[in-house]
């Protein structure tokens, strides 16, 4: 059957591709995996023992490293997914060996606007479904390990309030005194639930548990979840469970899940969902899924230790990183690398004409409207001031030591000259260029985008992070928010400015990675702002502490943890084929 993007939707197509895709015994065994090594679900898909391998394989030379990332994010999409994906595959037309690693898709923006993150047209992850619902359930471990230590900060809260010194020691408990003022969690679940943002729990008598305001933040951004990306194994995923700041004591001491003895059976939760998921591109390329926080509120990537498998079993590994390079790749290059100590060879920063032409004053896109003229007709004049925002990211990449390669994502009413124009000023400022079209033709449509990585991966570079450990806080934060994302400066609100300084004192801060959270619709704090902004200040609202990540997370702007559900979103069309049990509808 042939596989048109023109004629069939995302899910059709991978419905049909999914007929002749390879049993995953076989994807394995084309990997360079033991039979004991592949921990099998189905008939395509499985779990990989990565302590087996990485053990086997630890003498294998390193694969050339490659990130993917992109332009600041519109409405019309810039598709970093489906290019990975479209890369992949175009690697694998060239002969090489290669191995992908993406995130997991939470499953709020996959029932909401967003829909699944499998890429698209003929770069698309399979088997669709597991890999958009439910995959291996690692997603559910978390969502219970970290609601699990809200139970044990609850109940002991509840525990302490109704029972004096006496009666705790009969249950070999010390009593804590736990400030309910300043507990540092909310509950978590996997869906974008505004309803839930702000609740009153413990209500009715005194075995109710506690009473006091709480809420509800989306999985992904769950610390757990930034600890199954950073985590090198099992035990040093251990390690930080332990370390997760839960509350702060009447005298300001930090409670963490150690103190409430629940660290070990969170990890029990996480004890399988630590090895990776191993998918297939729909050219057969082997893919691992692993880890999915968001980028804008938690590090954005996917894996530590899928990157450590992909860069160990092949001669290439395609990695991706959240949103734009202002966020994903930031925290890729001074956040994942670091941790890692994996170094990449080569950065690609995805962009559309149509989105540079939002970026340069096209106007407004609304869901269910026709796209304007601009968008659909040739217009020189928003594709060269929007290239303002592509530059912005260049200029990002290069500061890390490595030639980005931009990749103009091609659509069908891009016109040569807008195209061209995008290759001049990308060259112009730097970078290596290509065009791709994987979305219609898959590896064959990316065959110029994956020369021009090889060509990247086989220069020199000179990655360098941006700010060392010994950096104060409040400097990284500015570096970040001058080199990167162009601000003229930081402010701070008096709490979080009292944070900063507290932080600062702290010998253990100098140990930690500075995780931004920022909108990923801006360079700038404000997502209405597209472009390139200059003249603004950055605004700092907050600082949360994940000790068991090993961030300092400043809040810059209104970010909530918790997104909401459109008017519109994809749950209404997703349905089962009740003849097959098929799912049909993902997008």
């Amino acid at each position: 059957m042939k596989l048109d993007p023109t004629k069939m939707k995302d899910w059709q197509i991978a419905e049909a591709a999914e007929e002749t895709a390879k049993p995953v015994s076989q994807l394995a065994d084309e990997l360079g995996l033991k039979d004991d090594e592949l921990l099998p679900v189905g008939r395509m898909l499985g779990k990989v023992d990565y302590l087996k391998v990485l053990g086997r394989v630890q003498g294998n030379p390193v694969a050339k490293y490659i990130d993917v990332t992109a332009i600041t994010p519109t409405p019309l999409g810039e598709g970093k997914t489906t290019t990975g994906i479209g890369l992949i595959e175009g690697l694998g037309k060239l002969g090489k060996r290669v191995v992908g690693a993406i995130r997991q898709p939470s499953g709020g923006p996959t029932f909401n606007i967003k829909g699944s993150a499998a890429g698209g047209g003929l770069a698309q992850c399979i088997p669709l479904t597991p890999f958009s619902i439910r995959l291996t359930g690692d997603i559910d471990c978390i969502t219970n390990a970290h609601n699990l230590a809200m139970v044990a900060l609850t109940s002991r809260m509840q525990h302490e309030r109704n029972y004096d010194d006496a009666r705790l020691a009969k249950s070999n408990l010390t009593r804590i005194d736990i400030d309910p003022e300043r507990v540092q969690m909310n509950w978590v679940m996997d869906f974008c639930a505004q309803a839930l943002r702000n609740i009153r729990i413990g209500q009715g008598g005194k075995m109710d548990g506690y009473e006091m305001d709480s809420g509800f933040q989306i999985t992904v951004s769950s610390e757990v979840m930034a600890i199954l990306a950073v985590a090198k194994d099992l035990k040093d995923l251990r390690q930080r469970m332990a370390k997760i700041v839960v509350a702060y004591d009447k005298k300001g001491n930090e409670v963490t899940t150690a103190d409430l003895e629940v660290d070990g059976a969170m990890t029990a939760w996480m004890a399988d969902a630590i090895n990776p998921n191993l998918l297939q591109t729909i050219e057969g390329q082997p893919v691992f899924v692993h880890a999915g926080p968001f980028a804008n509120i938690a590090i954005g990537q996917s894996s530590i230790i899928a990157d450590m498998l992909g860069t160990k079993l092949g001669d290439y590994h395609v990695t991706e990183s959240g949103f734009g390079a202002d966020i994903g790749f930031e925290k890729f290059w001074n956040l994942k690398c670091r941790m890692s100590g994996l170094v990449p060879n080569a950065v690609v920063i995805v962009a559309t004409v149509r989105a540079l032409k939002m970026h340069g004053g096209g106007p407004a896109v609304k869901p269910g409207i026709p796209l304007s003229a601009e968008y659909t007709s040739e217009n020189l004049e928003l594709v060269e001031k929007g290239c303002e925002n592509l530059v912005a990211h260049i200029e990002t990449v290069k500061k890390s030591g490595v030639r980005p390669v931009v990749c103009v994502n091609s659509f069908y009413a891009d016109t040569k000259p807008e195209i061209e124009l995008v290759r001049k000023i990308a060259e112009q400022n730097g970078a290596l260029a290509a065009v791709s079209e994987h979305w219609l033709k898959g590896g064959d449509g990316a065959i110029e985008l994956a020369e021009a990585v090889i060509q990247a991966c086989s220069e020199t570079n000179h990655f360098k992070f941006l700010y060392d450990l010994e950096t104060p806080l409040r400097q990284r934060i500015e570096l970040i928010a001058k080199e990167v994302y162009g601000a003229k400066g930081v402010t701070y609100t008096d709490e979080a400015l009292e944070k900063v300084k507290a932080f600062e004192a702290d010998p253990v801060s100098k140990t930690l990675g500075t995780c931004m959270v920022k909108t990923h619709l801006s360079l700038s704090h404000d997502p209405d702002v597209k472009g390139r902004p200059t003249g603004w200040e950055l605004p700092i609202c907050d600082i949360l502490v994940y000790k068991g990540a090993g961030f300092i997370v400043p809040v810059a702007g209104a970010i909530k943890l918790m997104p909401g559900t459109a008017s519109n979103p994809a749950f209404r069309h997703i349905d089962v084929d009740v003849n097959t049990g098929k799912v049909q509808g993902l997008f």
